[in-house]
């Protein structure tokens, strides 16, 4: 059985994609917009709003856009629940 998406804030998805690879490329007011050194093409933004839990579709997207697994970002921010 996969996992589900833990509910977290923008500031634990950050963390979590830097792990993976991800570094911060440039922020236009409350997104801050990520690339990765070995996919040149692929673009992650993640709306910064501080003490917010995401919500579950705002979550899915980014996951989709990292091309990750739910079971991969799961593993990237230690397991957290």
């Amino acid at each position: 059985m996969s996992p589900k998406l833990p509910r977290v804030t923008a500031a634990r998805v950050l963390q979590a994609l830097k792990r993976a690879g991800w570094y911060e490329h440039h922020q236009t007011g409350s997104h801050l917009f990520l690339r990765h050194p070995i996919r040149p093409g692929m673009r992650v933004d993640i709306p910064m709003h501080r003490g917010k839990t995401l919500k579950l579709k705002t979550l899915v997207r980014i996951v989709d856009s990292a091309g990750l697994t739910v079971e991969e970002f799961a593993d990237l921010l230690g397991g957290a629940k």
